[in-house]
């Protein structure tokens, strides 16, 4: 089983990443570059988180063995049980190869490769020349600025007394700057995380307070989304105007054309029915944009389209989570305890809905066992921020040990039970992963980088997440590491380090990092977990003018009733858009499809009266056509004829339309007697 445990691992590692890239990306209208360099970077990061715990227990196996490996650790009487190799074992030679390629693979991946491929997919070029030309201006700065802090660095050990540089030495330099820059951008990520996550559970076991933050998001997402309208519009005019000027016999015709495929359908047959095939241009008349004018007018186009279809899909999940919140409120108070919904599914009914998640049952895991289990995972998760914070605290210290996860880890050594140590590993490190990576799914930096699921995420965001996750993992596993005790830069203890340690390099090149920055930068987490308890940044943004969910502001209360009355007009637009069907279908159900015996009757009758009059006609055939085809217009009107909607206020809860003295429902045409004798004459 030597490696085993390895290969199972990349393989599982591979299908998570690919299944968040599905549910975030969208495989078939991004580009394949852009796919691949995010997937690689998912890739890579979680196998960092996966493989680590197995590399710890190697390692504790190995330090436990003599050189020779042949007699039994330290302790064992014989081979039993406790002293087993552990079946996760990794030879010798496999892990610092390994560590070397995944951590240099994505430290270019971070650094070089994906800002440039991020540039080249939001650069408006029609051309590869022209977006890698432009990569090349907008990543200029970014790359100078990394060329100095690595510079300042270099000459600070250059200039130190003693101190002889070599290529091991640059190599930890490099590796020292980034997990530097990394950890500083952890800690506020895990110091955020640590109190939301937790909060964020026991706030969704509150199902008033949930619906309210519900309608409050709504009235924000319409707000984003009216404006994304109209800025969609606007750049649609433009487009408009600017393919209008520049016709087909045009130099810069096929890049309108470029453009115009990235447009929506509708506005582009809007723009194809006003355009004239025939008509040529003139230089002497017409003034014309240049390439940049339309390459600038291409990058806006792709940005439109994208925020408005992003805010269209939000919209349909977080009206369907608000009526879904609004059903749980009213089956609450249910006698029967089956939960019934305000709209059902339209699909067949499954197996699984049919025998095992049936109304019953989810009336008690919605109304009853939901709420409760939300609380108890509250509770855990606030016990583990709790550990985090007081081992981050500590976790310098070794005699006596205070850290709590090093603690139970060398509890479990002195045992020799490695699959504790795996889990314990692999628990925290998930933990720790979910604070952090949850924040940057979580992150909106002015609508520009954000991750939407269900396939609505841009390519600039998904890089960006990308690059993210390949400058926190480092650091993250070494913050690890020194919890446990495991990173003798940290700890001061001589003990054989880990392969990924050994890849990192000794922090001792830079002491005033390894005995400073990365010792009490740490602690500060203990103040951003009281900051986001106390929610100083929510409140901070609320008076800039950003609207955020405070429960004790006015605009706040505006905002919900908005949301309320926007989630009320969309359910009653359901309510007829369905009660309309169902109208349709009893129509065709009770009376069939008459147009076809009407065209038939009409076809006979209309050759019986041509052969008949044929001859005596002639001179009065002009208005003999138009008086048949009168008649057949109105048989047509007839046949057409459906039954009117009815207001659907009628059925709305404002007393005002009860003693308007207007039916409660709508009534059929068809059923009334006056027309069914129109329809019999006919």
């Amino acid at each position: 089983m030597s490696g085993a445990a390895l290969g199972i691992e990349i393989v599982v590692v591979f299908f998570l990443a690919l299944f968040l890239l599905h549910r975030y990306g969208d495989f078939k209208k991004q580009q394949r570059m852009v796919l691949f360099g995010t997937l690689l970077a998912w890739y890579l990061c979680f196998l960092i988180v996966f493989i680590l715990p197995l590399d710890v227990s190697t390692t504790i196996y190995n330090y436990r063995w003599t050189p020779g490996g042949s007699s039994p650790p330290p302790g064992c009487q014989s081979f039993n049980a406790p002293c087993y190799r552990p079946w996760s074992y990794i030879p010798d030679g496999i892990m610092p190869v390994f560590w070397r390629v995944v951590y240099w693979t994505s430290q270019c991946l971070t650094w070089l490769l994906l800002p440039f491929m991020q540039s080249y997919a939001r650069s408006g070029g029609f051309s590869i020349t022209g977006k890698i030309k432009t990569a090349l201006i907008e990543n200029a700065i970014y790359y100078g600025t990394y060329l100095l802090i690595f510079g300042s660095l270099l000459i600070y050990v250059a200039v130190h007394p003693g101190w002889r540089l070599s290529w091991y030495e640059l190599q930890t330099i490099g590796i020292t700057a980034a997990n530097t820059w990394g950890l500083f951008l952890l800690v506020l990520l895990l110091g955020y995380g640590l109190v939301e996550i937790p909060r964020s559970y026991w706030n969704a076991s509150r199902h008033g307070h949930l619906l309210i933050k519900t309608y409050f998001k709504a009235s924000k997402l319409m707000t984003e989304k009216a404006d994304a309208e109209e800025n969609l519009e606007d750049v649609m005019e433009e487009v408009r105007k600017v393919s209008e000027s520049i016709k087909y016999n045009h130099p810069l015709r096929k890049y309108i054309d470029t453009i115009l495929r990235k447009c929506p359908l509708d506005y582009q047959e809007k723009m194809g029915r006003n355009m004239d095939d025939y008509e040529d241009f003139d230089d002497k008349q017409n003034t014309y944009p240049s390439e940049k004018s339309l390459v600038k007018l291409h990058k806006q186009v792709i940005y439109a389209v994208q925020r408005h279809n992003r805010t269209r899909v939000q919209w349909q999940i977080l009206l369907q989570q608000a009526i879904h919140l609004e059903d749980v409120a009213k089956n609450e108070t249910s006698s029967t305890h089956q939960f019934v919904r305000s709209f059902p599914s339209s699909e067949p009914v499954g197996w699984i809905s049919r025998y095992v998640y049936t109304p019953t049952v989810e009336w008690y895991w919605e109304c009853l066992l939901k709420r409760w289990f939300y609380r108890l995972l509250s509770v855990v998760l606030t016990l583990f921020s709790v550990a985090v914070v007081w081992s981050e605290c500590t976790f310098f210290s070794t005699r006596p040990v205070l850290s709590l996860f090093a603690v139970f880890i060398q509890l479990a050594e002195r045992d020799y039970n490695y699959l504790y140590i795996e889990m314990a590993c692999f628990i925290t490190i998930f933990f720790l992963c979910t604070c952090v990576y949850s924040t940057v799914f979580r992150i909106r930096v002015f609508n520009y980088y954000y991750l939407a699921s269900h396939h609505q995420t841009d390519a600039y965001s998904l890089q960006f997440s990308g690059m993210l996750f390949c400058r926190l993992t480092p650091p993250l596993c070494l913050n690890f590491l020194g919890l446990i005790h495991m990173d003798s830069a940290i700890s001061h203890q001589q003990k054989e380090q880990t392969a990924y340690t050994s890849i990192m390099g000794s922090m001792h090149v830079l002491p005033f990092i390894a005995n400073g920055f990365y010792i009490y930068y740490p602690m500060l987490i203990v103040i951003l977990c009281i900051a986001t308890y106390f929610s100083l940044g929510t409140r901070c943004l609320n008076l800039l003018g950003f609207q955020q969910f405070m429960g004790d502001s006015e605009m706040t209360s505006d905002l919900i009733d908005e949301g309320k009355e926007l989630i009320r007009r969309e359910k009653r637009k359901r309510q007829r858009i369905e009660e309309g069907e169902n109208r349709r279908r009893e129509w065709k159900e009770r009376y069939g499809n008459p147009r076809e015996e009407y065209a038939a009757r009409n076809r006979s009758s209309h050759e019986m009266k041509e052969t008949s009059y044929s001859d005596s006609v002639n001179s009065k055939a002009k208005y003999s056509r138009s008086g048949s085809r009168a008649e057949r217009d109105c048989i047509e009107l007839l046949q057409d004829a459906e039954p009117l909607d009815f207001n659907a206020d009628a059925l709305t809860d404002d007393p005002l339309d009860a003693d308007s003295g207007r039916p409660s429902g709508g009534r059929y045409l068809s059923m009334s007697s006056s027309r069914s004798r129109i329809f019999d004459d006919v």
